[in-house]
């Protein structure tokens, strides 16, 4: 049967340390809202399980939920190009698929990924987990590279919201680095996470609009 996720979204402003390691270079969508609201969403438990990660003594998970104004098929399009996250990952500066493409992207395959400047990392090598069409849930670990984020590992679902449109459910665990808490460095994977995120509201429901103008064209 399905399972409620309660998922708690932010929508104020970052603490300035944090803002000011993600701005340089780095575009983040603004928001207008200020107020903390909860989001309720009912998913099937085989997939509300993939959410439910295993966290160690230093490490720390969280999650984050961003509604799209556009349909499912279109918002995965997008989600599903393990070998394009800078489609709508602004902090990605380039990525290139190191083993896995030759016959198409599968479970294994593993990308180099470079990031913008302004960021603490210059590179992070990451693995393909989980990618099923069928249930629209793409999942990657980090297994190297020059970055502070050891044993990340991110999973995505998306779902329908019952209106046409979909909500993204972007959940993670990662170690907490050196010198850091656990709650700084959510804040800081927190906001990188809801930038992607947005941003990727912002492509999949601009794909929606054109789409929709090109059948009412035709």
């Amino acid at each position: 049967m399905p399972s409620p996720l309660q998922l708690h979204r932010f929508n104020h402003a970052t603490d300035t340390a944090t803002a000011n390691a993600i701005a340089n270079g780095v575009n983040c969508p603004k928001q207008t809202q200020t107020r903390r609201f909860t989001l309720k969403v009912s998913v099937p438990d085989t997939i509300a399980q993939h959410h439910a990660h295993v966290i160690g003594p230093n490490q720390c998970c969280s999650v984050v939920a961003q509604p799209i104004n556009a349909p499912v098929s279109t918002v995965w399009s997008v989600v599903r190009r393990f070998d394009n996250p800078q489609g709508y990952k602004h902090f990605v500066k380039s990525c290139h698929v190191v083993s896995g493409d030759g016959d198409g992207i599968r479970v294994g395959a593993l990308r180099e990924v470079r990031v913008v400047s302004g960021l603490p990392a210059v590179s992070s090598t990451e693995r393909l987990e989980i990618l099923d069409d069928e249930r629209h849930v793409i999942s990657f670990s980090v297994v190297g590279g020059d970055h502070r984020l050891r044993n990340y590992r991110s999973v995505t679902t998306l779902h329908g919201d019952g209106n046409g449109g979909t909500v993204v459910i972007e959940s993670y665990v990662v170690d907490v680095p050196h010198g850091n808490t656990k709650e700084e460095t959510c804040i800081f994977v927190d906001t990188i996470v809801r930038c992607n995120l947005q941003s990727l509201a912002q492509i999949a429901e601009n794909m929606a609009l054109n789409n929709a103008n090109e059948e009412t064209v035709f």
